[in-house]
Parts: structure tokens; C-alpha cells; sequence
């Protein structure tokens, strides 16, 4: 089988079909870059998806923008995070960008302890 496929892959010599040669390449690397690229990106959306989906009241969100609250209110595309003492943000759902409250010990900092 690997044979096969080296046998494929090689050179052409005279008489061969450089199409083929060429369909085989574009192929493999639409592979690569499926593997390397897309797929992995589109575990990352579904993965955001889902953490935004399940928000509810506590738990501690970070926004698009840097701004640590806590969310007091969820509605279906909103949600209201306090910030201090006396301030409110509604925000889109869309814009949180990570829940820290469910995280574990190291999390935030990339998994370094100090």
C-alpha cells in the first residue's frame, strides 16, 4: 500500500500522467490544511458555542474586551454582568470570551504555577 502510494506521488517519467501527478498533490494538501486549519477551528466555535450557551447567574466571565464580571441576569442573546459595587454591563453572549469561575488552579495563567 505505501509502495503504492510512493509510486503515485513520484515523478512522472516519459508517457506519465501529470494531472493525475497534480490531482494527487492539490488533494493532499487540501488534507493538510484540513487537518492543520479547519478542523481545529471549528472544534474552537463549537466548543464556544456550547460555554456560551450554558452561561447562567455567578458565573465569573471575562468579555471580548478585558472586562471580569459576574453575570446577575441571562437573557436569549444578552446578558447583565456586575462589574463593582453599583455597575451593570449588558453585554451580547456572543462577546464573552472565556467563564472563569469553572476553570481549574493554573488555568488562567496557560497551566504555569508561581
Amino acid at each position: 500500500m505505501i509502495q503504492a502510494t510512493l509510486a503515485i506521488l513520484a515523478a512522472p517519467r516519459e508517457g506519465g500522467n501529470a494531472t493525475m501527478i497534480f490531482m494527487m498533490q492539490m488533494v493532499a494538501i487540501f488534507a493538510i490544511f484540513y487537518f492543520l486549519l479547519i478542523r481545529p477551528q471549528r472544534k474552537e466555535q463549537e466548543r464556544h458555542r456550547n460555554m456560551i450557551a450554558e452561561l447562567k447567574k455567578g458565573d465569573e466571565v471575562v468579555t471580548g474586551g478585558g472586562i471580569i464580571g459576574t453575570v446577575i441576569h441571562v437573557q436569549d442573546d444578552r446578558i447583565t454582568i456586575k462589574t463593582a459595587e453599583n455597575t451593570r454591563l449588558v453585554v451580547e453572549r456572543a462577546r464573552v470570551a472565556r467563564v472563569v469561575s469553572g476553570e481549574e488552579p493554573g488555568a488562567r495563567t496557560g497551566g504555569r504555577t508561581t
